[in-house]
């Protein structure tokens, strides 16, 4: 289990993202999340072997694809539980930092061989959330809409 500290510390250490399983389709969660990441100072390296290009950015096929032209300091993971261990392997051949799974995503076979190399591991949770949790990112896009409060309105809205 990842506390407060360590997610802080994770994302804060962090300037490069693999997202693995990167959707080039806008209102896919892998394409919001990457978007609001890039909006707040990360660099996004897609990985995706059916795309070109994402949000902009060149696509990879793999992990280890992208390493070759960038310094990877987290894999965030975008897909099935079964898939994740040869991800891991790769963010470990690679030496990135941290390997990230998405909410959903929990493979423990793979966290304790990526802890076991070093890296940090987050399972079942989403890097935008923790982001916007952390770093006061929730007012983006619209979340912050001020109308839920736990304060008694003065007058009535409508």
């Amino acid at each position: 289990m990842n506390t407060i500290a360590d997610l802080r510390r994770i994302l804060a250490a962090t300037r490069t993202i693999a997202v693995v399983g990167l959707s080039p389709q806008w209102h896919r969660p892998s394409f919001f999340a990457a978007k609001y990441m890039m909006e707040h100072g990360y660099r996004v390296v897609p990985v995706n072997p059916t795309a070109r290009e994402i949000l902009g950015q060149r696509s990879y096929a793999s992990v280890t694809e992208a390493a070759r032209d960038h310094a990877i300091d987290m894999v965030d993971c975008f897909r099935r539980s079964e898939d994740i261990p040869p991800i891991a392997d790769e963010a470990i051949a690679i030496g990135a930092k941290t390997l990230w799974m998405q909410i959903g995503v929990v493979n423990e076979t793979a966290a304790a061989k990526a802890r076991a190399a070093g890296l940090d591991v987050v399972m079942d949770r989403c890097v935008k959330i923790e982001h916007a949790r952390l770093f006061g990112g929730l007012n983006w896009a619209g979340v912050n809409t001020k109308v839920i409060s736990s304060r008694r309105p003065r007058h009535l809205f409508y």
